[in-house]
C-alpha cells in the first residue's frame, strides 16, 4: 500500500476549517485536521507547498516514521503552523490505518478505558440571571460539567461571554472569531476582573450546589502572583480546574502559584509539542493537560505526552471548541477513551452546517461523548458540501488595557 494523493481542503461552513485527506493505490482515505484559528492559509499553504510533495508513495501504515521524517527533516522544528500540518497527517494515517484494520482508532490504541468521555460546556452570560440560565441549559443538555464565565463590570467585552456582540459583528459558531479584514480590539481590567469572580462563583455555588464541577478559564490574563490570588480567593467555591491563569510558556511562574493555592490547574492549549509539558509535568505543576490534537502534531504525540503524564497523576483535558474541526474533535475523543488518566473532554457542539460537511458517527447523550465505533476516526468530508462554503478571512479578537497597552487575549 502506497500514498497517491493527498488533498487540502478548505472550507469555511460557519468557520474555516482546514482538512487534510490522503488516498492510498488501494482507494482508503483518511482525514486529518489542520486548522489554526486566524492563520488557516498559513498552515493550508504549509501542507500544499511542503508537505505533500514529501508523503506521496510513502507507506501509509509508517505512523511513527512519517511524524518523525516531517518533524525532524524540516529542521525548522515546532511552532502551531508546523505542527497543525504534521497533525493533520497524523490523524489521517491513523484514519487509514482503522480503517484497513476495519477498527475505530481507540482500539488500536490499546481498546476503551471507558464507557464514554465527560464533557464540559460552556455557560456564561453578561449578569447573574443570564448566567444561571445558560448554566440550567447546559445541565439539560446532558452536561456534567460547567465552565463559568461572565461579563466584568467596566469592561466592554471579555472573552467566554456568548451572549455579547461585537462591534464588527455577531459571533459566529458560539466562539469569538470574527469574519472580517481586521481583527476586533477588546479591553481588560485585570484588578476588575479579580475583585468580581469570586462573588460570581458564591452566586452559582448557592444557587446550584456544591456537588456540581465547575470550572473557569482565566485565558492567560494574569500574571503569576495575580493568578495565585484568584486561586486561593476561589478556593472555598471548589473549582474542578482553573484554567490558563497565567501565561504558560513562563513555566517556572507555576510554580509561585502552586505555592499559595490547592485549586487544581489545567494548562496547555497553546503548546505545540510534549515538550513544552516536560517542566510541568515533571515538577506536578499542574493537573490537567490541555493539549489539542489539531495544534499538538495529532494522536501520536497526544497519547505519548498523556502517558508521561499518568506517572504523576496528571489527567487529561483535551482543549475542544469549535475551532477544532469534527475530525480533530474526533481524533482526541478516540485517544481519551483509550487513556487510563483521562480527565474531561472540553466539548462545544459544531454547526448543523459544519455537521453536513463533517458527517460524523460521533455521539453525546447523558453528557457522555463517544466517538463510535466505525473503522477509523468516525468522520467523513462531503466535498460537495465543503465546496459550497468557500473561506472567509475572519480573527480572534486583541486586547488593550484602558491606557492602550497591549495585553495578552
Amino acid at each position: 500500500m502506497k500514498i497517491i494523493a493527498a488533498d487540502v481542503i478548505v472550507t469555511s461552513p460557519s468557520r474555516n476549517f482546514v482538512t487534510l485527506k490522503i488516498t492510498t493505490n488501494d482507494g482508503v482515505t483518511g482525514l486529518g485536521d489542520a486548522t489554526l484559528n486566524g492563520r488557516e492559509l498559513a498552515v493550508a499553504a504549509y501542507l500544499r507547498e511542503h508537505i505533500v510533495p514529501l508523503l506521496l508513495d510513502r507507506d501509509p501504515h509508517r505512523i511513527e516514521d512519517t511524524w518523525q521524517f516531517l518533524y525532524r527533516s524540516a529542521y525548522w522544528r515546532r511552532g502551531s503552523v508546523t505542527m497543525a500540518a504534521i497533525a493533520a497527517v497524523d490523524m489521517a494515517l491513523w484514519d487509514i490505518k482503522g480503517k484497513v484494520a476495519g477498527l475505530p482508532v481507540y482500539q488500536l490504541l490499546g481498546g476503551a478505558s471507558r464507557t464514554g468521555l465527560a464533557a464540559y460546556g460552556h455557560a456564561s452570560g453578561r449578569d447573574i440571571p443570564e448566567l444561571f440560565d445558560s448554566i440550567k441549559m447546559h445541565l439539560e443538555d446532558g452536561y456534567t460539567h460547567i465552565r463559568v464565565q461572565t461579563s466584568i463590570p467596566g469592561v466592554r467585552a471579555v472573552y467566554g461571554v456568548a451572549a455579547q456582540t461585537q462591534s464588527s459583528g455577531e459571533r459566529y459558531d458560539y466562539e469569538p472569531a470574527s469574519r472580517g479584514a481586521l481583527p476586533v480590539e477588546e479591553d481588560w481590567d485585570t484588578r476588575a476582573y479579580l475583585r468580581h469572580l469570586p462573588g460570581v462563583f458564591e452566586a452559582v455555588r448557592n444557587e446550584f450546589g456544591p456537588t456540581l464541577p465547575l470550572l473557569h478559564d482565566g485565558h492567560h490574563r494574569m500574571t503569576p502572583i495575580q493568578a495565585a490570588k484568584l486561586g486561593k480567593s476561589l478556593e472555598p467555591f471548589d473549582l474542578f480546574w482553573l484554567e490558563d491563569c497565567t501565561p504558560a510558556e513562563n513555566q517556572e511562574a507555576l510554580r509561585l502559584v502552586r505555592q499559595h493555592t490547592t485549586t487544581p490547574l489545567a494548562i496547555g492549549e497553546v503548546f505545540n509539542t510534549v515538550w513544552d509539558f516536560q517542566l510541568l509535568i515533571r515538577e506536578q505543576l499542574i493537573d490537567y493537560v490541555r493539549a489539542a490534537s489539531t495544534h499538538f502534531g495529532g494522536i501520536s504525540p497526544l497519547k505519548k505526552v498523556m502517558d508521561y503524564a499518568a506517572q504523576y497523576q496528571i489527567k487529561s483535558g483535551f482543549h475542544g471548541p469549535t475551532d477544532v474541526s469534527p475530525v480533530g474533535l474526533a481524533a482526541q475523543a478516540h485517544v481519551g477513551l483509550a487513556i487510563h488518566n483521562f480527565g474531561v473532554q472540553e466539548y462545544m457542539a459544531h454547526s448543523d452546517r459544519t455537521n453536513s460537511v463533517f458527517e460524523q458517527t460521533m455521539t453525546f447523550k447523558d453528557g457522555s461523548l463517544h466517538p463510535g465505533d466505525a473503522p477509523g476516526l468516525g468522520v467523513e468530508l462531503n466535498e460537495e458540501a465543503a465546496a459550497a462554503f468557500p473561506y472567509q478571512q475572519a480573527y480572534l479578537p486583541y486586547n488593550r488595557l484602558a491606557d492602550g497597552t497591549m495585553h495578552d487575549w
